[in-house]
């Protein structure tokens, strides 16, 4: 399952219920766009957890409140306090409250998409999305989205700075996913490497006539989230490059500026 890096297998000095909540966690992954209902047998095959246990969790999870039963499709989808909780992280994420003027201030007055994602496995997961295209792109963004990182400027400029061991994780399964496509995606993937590395910008474009770039945030958390601007466009990607790049690297200077202020001692 993309965004599904960690094995599910028992590790070392998780009790039993640990383990249990860990698989909880990840039957509730197993629900994306597409994919609002699931039975056991489709959650067994996503997480690659036995039918038996995938019983066993689910009903614990409607018991929660967090999984409905829906009897006439005889599956399952997510029910309406999950909402409830992206709601709280989205209502309490000090980065988001601190870049949020920025990103929008950029937005309107270049009249572009601007964006903040964070990593998830081998996904980047959009905290917002500001979409002030200059032309009306046919892909609409919102926040909770997933992109794959492997091909946009938001996964590739993660990728650039990720910890080593965590970079290798990431490329080993989506190299595994590819298949025939990975040889010339690793070469993409390396050459956002070497322009984060000496521009402090990566370039993509993987949607018809939509050029990304995408940047690293400097954390003041110790977590890691990446900043991209888009637009709608027939212009080579070198050119939307040089018309944007600055003001990329400036929001991210701004938004790492007033997050290291936040976090100060009153």
């Amino acid at each position: 399952m993309p965004g599904a890096i960690d094995s599910l297998t028992e590790k070392p000095g998780l009790s039993p219920a640990n383990r249990s909540l860990e698989r909880g966690i990840a039957l509730l992954r197993a629900f994306r766009p597409g994919s609002e209902l699931l039975g056991n047998s489709d959650l067994a095959e996503r997480t690659g957890l036995p039918k038996a246990t995938v019983s066993r969790l689910t009903q614990t999870l409607v018991g929660c409140g967090l999984l409905q039963w829906e009897a006439a499709s005889r599956a399952y989808r997510l029910a309406p306090p999950v909402l409830s909780l992206a709601h709280a992280m989205r209502s309490g994420s000090r980065v988001l409250a601190v870049a949020a003027p920025h990103m929008h201030a950029l937005a309107e007055s270049r009249r572009i998409n601007v964006g903040l994602a964070a990593p998830d496995g081998d996904e980047m997961v959009y905290l917002e999305s500001i979409r002030y295209a200059r032309r009306v792109a046919l892909r609409h963004v919102v926040s909770g989205q997933r992109v794959p990182m492997e091909l946009t400027s938001l996964g590739r400029a993660y990728l650039a700075v990720a910890p080593a061991a965590r970079r290798r994780d990431i490329l080993r399964a989506v190299a595994s996913r590819r298949g025939p496509q990975w040889p010339a995606l690793s070469h993409e993937i390396e050459e956002a490497t070497q322009q984060i590395r000496s521009r402090g910008f990566c370039a993509a474009s993987w949607q018809p006539e939509v050029v990304a770039l995408a940047a690293p945030l400097p954390s003041a958390d110790g977590a890691a989230y990446v900043l991209n601007v888009s637009l709608s466009t027939p212009l080579p990607m070198e050119t939307v490059a040089q018309e944007l790049g600055d003001a990329l690297l400036g929001l991210s200077e701004k938004v790492a500026q007033a997050w290291a202020a936040d976090l100060r001692p009153r």
